[in-house]
């Protein structure tokens, strides 16, 4: 399943064509033993070169979306990110496993918008549509 080239793709010509930058520094992975593992999940890229989701694969998926440029200065801290123009960012991630060929969204922020009083099904056609290709 030529999934993660989809997924990159779909992230970033959606943030594009609403006048976003994605940063390219920071991408998505692998979950498993470790938090960060293969393969890297970017959050750009070019058709014909995406990698396979196998089953049994878990990938974080968290694209770091920009009000402008794509670009990022990282803070002699060695953590924090700001973007380059000082516009506003946002980074969020979703975790999904790929289970006996069909993708299973792991993470959910349903919670969150439960303790705010935010009713919101955006989740529902990702869980449905989004993976399967």
């Amino acid at each position: 399943m030529e999934i993660v080239l989809e997924i990159l793709l779909a992230i970033q010509n959606h943030a594009e064509t609403e006048g976003y930058g994605v940063v390219r520094e920071l991408i998505g992975h692998g979950l498993g033993i470790k938090m960060h593992e293969g393969p890297e999940v970017p959050n750009y890229g070019k058709r014909g070169r995406g990698k396979k989701f196998i089953d049994g694969m878990v990938l974080a998926i968290e694209p770091m979306i920009n009000r402008g440029t794509h670009r990022i200065k990282q803070l002699n801290d060695g953590w924090t990110i700001l973007t380059a123009d000082g516009l506003p960012s946002a980074h969020f991630e979703h975790d999904v496993a790929l289970i006996d060929g069909k993708p299973e969204l792991l993470s959910t922020f349903q919670y969150i918008y439960k303790a705010l009083g935010i009713d919101s099904d955006e989740e529902t056609p990702f869980r449905k549509e989004a993976l399967i290709l």
